[in-house]
């Protein structure tokens, strides 16, 4: 299957069963160490002499030819789609057309904002402990909305990186359980803006948006969300995602924590159909 990826977070996996859980790598820039080593390059004498007429040689080929060579006509090859080119046109080969892949990222059934029937459907795979994908929320999210008001419906899926976020997979619980008691998207907000992940500021929040606190802390320690997070992680590593932020519009994937001006570019093409 296609390989998504781009800046942000990336990981790998191991042999996969039905509840494996990623193993999963920030990016890391290698510098190369060259071994610190001695050289030592002796010649002979016989060895300096040989090298003295290989140069001598080659001074008397390049007097040769500025002496007799001047007379030629160089000639080169000219690439076949250049010699096609019609009389009078540039040689310039016509731009590729850039190739666009859908992919079928189902929506039923998973946290979503906005109307049913918008033109424009953007599903974000995403982690509440990325810095990247937070820093889509704080700099991107709210300014996509509101540059095509009611023509998008935005859709979060969970892919937690827990080998490198150990509070991701809890945080996307809590949204969960949040979301049982309809309050899901006030709860997306205060997780993407909070600077602890842990379960007393999960119980504050539930408290802060008057959820039924008793209930809500059941939930997190019930497991019973645990089996569809597991699914949506499952899912994106078997369709080829390899980092968080990593969104698809209208089934055409966008990778990182990009700026409002990529998601324009895209989706004003979307919008005007011009995306076979």
């Amino acid at each position: 299957s296609p390989q998504i990826s781009q800046k942000g977070y990336n990981f790998v996996m191991t042999t996969k069963s039905k509840k494996t859980t990623p193993i999963i790598f920030e990016e890391v820039e290698e510098e190369e160490v060259m071994p610190d080593t001695e050289e030592t390059i002796t010649f002979k004498r016989s060895h300096f002499y040989s090298v003295l007429v290989v140069l001598a040689f080659g001074v008397g080929i390049l007097v040769g030819y500025v002496l007799w060579g001047r007379g030629t006509t160089a000639t080169a090859a000219v690439p076949a789609q250049a010699a096609q080119q019609p009389s009078g046109q540039g040689g310039d080969a016509p731009a590729a057309q850039p190739q666009f892949t859908r992919y079928d990222i189902p929506t039923e059934g998973y946290p979503g904002l906005g109307p049913d029937d918008a033109k424009i459907v953007i599903v974000e795979f995403s982690d509440f402990q990325c810095p990247y994908c937070r820093r889509f929320h704080d700099e991107t999210y709210q300014a996509l909305l509101d540059a095509y008001p009611g023509q998008i419906r935005f859709v979060y899926r969970n892919l937690p990186l827990t080998s490198i976020h150990p509070a991701a997979m809890p945080a996307a619980v809590a949204s969960l359980c949040a979301n049982d008691q309809n309050a899901y998207w006030d709860y997306h907000e205060k997780l993407f803006s909070s600077e602890a992940l842990d379960e007393a500021t999960f119980i504050q929040y539930a408290a802060d948006l008057s959820l039924n606190v008793d209930e809500f802390t059941a939930c997190l320690a019930s497991g019973k969300h645990d089996e569809f997070i597991q699914t949506d992680m499952d899912f994106a590593i078997d369709l080829g995602v390899q980092s968080t932020p990593t969104f698809f519009v209208n089934g055409l994937a966008i990778v990182g924590a990009q700026p409002l001006s990529s998601f324009q570019q895209l989706i004003d093409k979307e919008l005007a159909g011009e995306i076979p």
